[in-house]
């Protein structure tokens, strides 16, 4: 008992710890191209034809039909620049039945097409000279991520049925090559980050933290009094002390494996389908079970009820290690144990599930969580056969197991609020700002120190005895923990707490009225030149946000990343951030519309806001996902690596930092 509250701070402080991928970006592979469209007319008479439009989709990648719902998607649109002199469209472009679809990007039933596309349009010749010329509009995705909207132009000469891509006839002036020149930024550093993939991985937190919940498991009444009862039996029922030892380390190491096991078949759900693992942190209906199944695990602990699988499972596994014996017959009764143990721990195994898939870590992080839970279950078994005295040390059990189950019962309750916020700030719904969510856990944490100051008792305490020591002693610090939480509940300097920081939801989302100018509450400048002249003014660094309406990671980046407390700060005071939306539709005025000239010679028609910043990112950082961060000074240094989609708030923080660095050099 001495131990517990120290192992009960670090599971507590480990929780916030979450594996990711510090994605830096290689930029010679960042232009995604997953889509390719071709065009041809058939003749069915001599003066209607009909023209098909193909479009050849990568794998996992979908196009959306022409009819999509509002609040989804740019739907794919045909423009043709008809004359009534030459020909004229019959009808309207057509595609064959389109199947709908749950769109996880979107969260909502869509169609799309996959693999491939065909679209018809059915046209009347007049002049049989006539050239045709149609530009598609269209936006393409992949279960994670979308790409700006793009616009190809088709010229189709009808008497030599042959079809060229581009702006063949358009006229660049003057002005379409200042534009374009413009768009160029003079960026000095680019070559010396040459960005390098670099992976970080947060495998031996989440085993640590699996091993501290196995720690956990271990004081409460379900394993706690099997240690000194299965470690006699292996020590005293053998034919000698060597057979014994070995059962005993045996023993262990089954148990070891059965809870590795148990992560096998998220690995096979991982591999066939990653993003159901990586998008458990930010899906609302998930973090609500995940919220649900936790106040479930609390009022289970308190001993309202218990959450036990069959028992009949037990019984058949008890049988067969009694009447097989051998190395299998200890493997039946590590699996017994795991078995009769699970209205223990399997509340602290959905804690760990929970908040190891939430990490974006996927199935690997699991497993490693799950093997440090499986050793810190198995290591008694073995040492205490090992050092069979050390028995003599152990406590004996009583209602102390069962004060421990019932403490844990009052953190998975406020665990459990966790994920309810997780869902409310994804969603606004705004029924858990930082105030009300604080103030939850006030009532949680009040809760909890009566309960150890023996004023309120659950079903299965004992009768009422004197107040012991650590239970005073363990009162007192829940005590001073509820006071530390009550300026939070203030609108004030003092609000930020941060020896919880990332657990309740940032400041701005707050029951008190914010400035509310940009993601967050953040001043954000949603024009590249704005942006740098207010930089220069100011003389700060740059944050660059390619960003998009339709982009759900950068949703997911405001909202889970840019809303922890230490991100939110630095982006607020040391950097002007610039937020590029490039799928904006917003026509630019006429005069800022212009014809692009491609290195190639080839030309982009720029007439959106989206247009011009998706066009910007390209030429500048030769990449097209978002999202995409880039920190610049106002000379245009570049400071350090840019970075897509980073969901570590520590390691986004890093980076954010490294760039505030090396300004001041």
């Amino acid at each position: 008992m001495k131990y517990f509250w120290s192992l009960l701070l670090l599971i507590f402080c480990s929780l916030t710890t979450q594996s990711q991928v510090f994605t830096s970006l290689d930029d010679d592979a960042q232009i995604v191209e997953p889509i390719t469209w071709d065009s041809h007319l058939e003749k069915k008479n001599d003066s209607i034809y009909k023209l098909i439009f193909t479009a050849k989709l990568d794998k996992g990648w979908h196009l959306y039909a022409q009819d999509v719902a509002e609040g989804g998607p740019i739907p794919t649109n045909f423009t043709f620049n008809n004359s009534p002199t030459t020909y004229e469209l019959v009808g309207e472009t057509s595609e064959p039945n389109v199947p709908t679809y749950y769109d996880e990007v979107f969260g909502m039933e869509i169609k799309y097409f996959e693999k491939e596309a065909v679209f018809f349009q059915t046209i009347k010749i007049i002049d049989p000279e006539a050239i045709i010329e149609v530009e598609v509009e269209f936006m393409v995705c992949n279960d994670s991520m979308c790409l700006p909207p793009d616009t190809i132009p088709f010229q189709i000469s009808v008497a030599a049925n042959k079809t060229s891509k581009g702006y063949a006839n358009a006229e660049i002036t003057p002005i379409d090559i200042e534009k374009t020149e413009a768009l160029s930024l003079e960026m000095k550093g680019w070559d010396a980050y040459k960005p390098v993939g670099e992976e970080k991985d947060g495998y031996m937190t989440i085993f640590l933290l699996g091993f501290l919940g196995g720690l956990i498991a271990l004081l409460t009444p379900c394993v706690f009094p099997m240690i000194p009862l299965t470690v006699s039996f292996f020590t005293k029922g053998a034919k000698s002390r060597q057979k014994g030892l070995v059962n005993a380390i045996l023993y262990g190491v089954f148990i070891f494996l059965i809870y590795l096991l148990l992560s096998v078949p998220f690995h096979l759900l991982d591999s066939l389908a990653p993003e159901i693992l990586n998008n458990i942190s930010t899906n609302v209906t998930l973090n609500i079970i995940f919220f649900v199944i936790f106040i479930v695990f609390a009022f289970s602990f308190f001993g309202y009820y218990e959450i036990t699988l069959p028992s009949s499972w037990s019984s058949k596994m008890d049988d067969k290690a009694s009447s097989i014996g051998g190395v299998i017959g200890i493997f039946f009764m590590a699996l017994t144990l795991a078995l009769v143990s699970f209205s223990c721990t399997g509340p602290i195994l959905g804690s760990l599930l929970g908040g190891s898939l939430s990490s974006n870590g996927g199935a690997m992080q699991l497993s490693f969580g799950m093997g440090g839970f499986g050793l810190a279950l198995a290591l008694p078994f073995a040492l205490f056969a090992l050092f069979p005295n050390w028995l003599n040390s152990l406590p004996k059990s009583g209602g102390w197991l069962n004060t421990v189950k019932v403490v844990l019962g009052f953190i998975e309750l406020g665990l459990a609020f966790k994920f309810l916020s997780n869902a409310d700030l994804v969603e606004h719904w705004g029924l858990l700002k930082r105030e009300i969510f604080i103030g939850i856990w006030i009532v949680v944490g009040i809760g909890l120190m009566l309960y150890l100051f023996g004023l309120i008792r659950f079903p299965h305490d004992g009768p009422k005895k004197k107040l012991t020591k650590s239970r005073f002693g363990f009162g007192v610090l829940t005590f001073i923990f509820v006071l530390y939480l009550f300026p939070g509940l203030t609108n004030s300097g003092f609000a930020n707490l941060t020896l919880v920081s990332g657990f309740p939801p940032p400041l701005f989302y707050s029951v008190y009225e914010k400035d509310t100018q940009g993601p967050l509450g953040l001043k954000a400048y949603k024009s590249w030149e704005k942006g740098l002249e207010i930089a220069k003014q100011e003389n700060k660094p740059i944050m660059l946000d390619f960003t998009g309406w339709a982009c759900v990671n950068c949703r997911k980046m405001e909202e889970q990343v840019w809303s922890d407390p230490e991100v939110y700060e630095v982006l607020k005071n040391e950097y002007i951030l610039v937020s590029l939306y490039v799928d904006d539709r917003e026509k630019l005025p006429e005069h800022e519309q212009f014809n692009y000239v491609r290195g190639n010679g080839s030309i982009k028609k720029i007439k959106t806001i989206g247009d011009k910043w998706a066009t910007f990112q390209t030429v500048n950082f030769q990449n097209n996902s978002q999202p995409f961060y880039v920190l610049l000074d106002t000379d245009l240094n570049l400071l350090n690596p840019p970075v897509g989609y980073t969901p570590d708030s520590k390691e986004y923080l890093e980076w954010l930092q490294q760039g505030l660095q090396k300004t001041e050099e």
